[in-house]
């Protein structure tokens, strides 16, 4: 993936994060529940201070500073290795545009906005950042087993 490819890509994923928020927010009232596919996905509009399950509380600068040294390192690593694969690339700005669609609201609002109930399993409400960081991640670490493997 080119590097400008990478930085839209980046940018249009953050984008669409800010815009799912901004549409929450517009449409839906504070600890209000809509169905949105039944019996599967809710929305809902929540105000999240801590990281996910609702941990930490209230530490915004620690959730800042780590941001700051993650999505650092990510850009950095990739501006360093632009012949990587394109999943690695593909993990890498996943993991960026969530990070920094999470990163916006806890510099602008002190809490990031979590929307997305799963109505078939206890877990906890998320938003779409968080959705970018989770297969982000996933995928880098099959990126990074599957090099190690690949290595022996």
């Amino acid at each position: 993936m080119k590097k400008i490819v990478f930085s839209l890509g980046c940018a249009f994923f953050i984008i669409l994060d800010q815009l799912s928020k901004f549409w929450i927010v517009s449409h839906i009232p504070l600890g209000d529940i809509k169905a949105f596919i039944p019996g599967f996905v809710s929305l809902t509009y929540l105000r999240n201070s801590g990281a996910a399950f609702s941990i930490l509380q209230n530490q915004k600068w620690f959730f800042v500073l780590m941001t700051v040294l993650v999505i650092g390192y990510a850009i950095y690593y990739a501006i360093k290795h632009p012949q990587m694969s394109f999943w690695k690339q593909f993990a890498l700005m996943f993991i960026i545009a969530g990070g920094i669609g999470n990163f916006i609201d806890r510099v602008r609002l002190s809490y990031v906005i979590d929307m997305i109930h799963l109505d078939f399993i206890d877990f906890a409400i998320f938003n779409v950042a968080d959705s970018y960081l989770t297969i982000g991640v996933i995928v880098l670490v099959i990126c990074l087993w599957k090099e190690e493997n690949d290595g022996n």
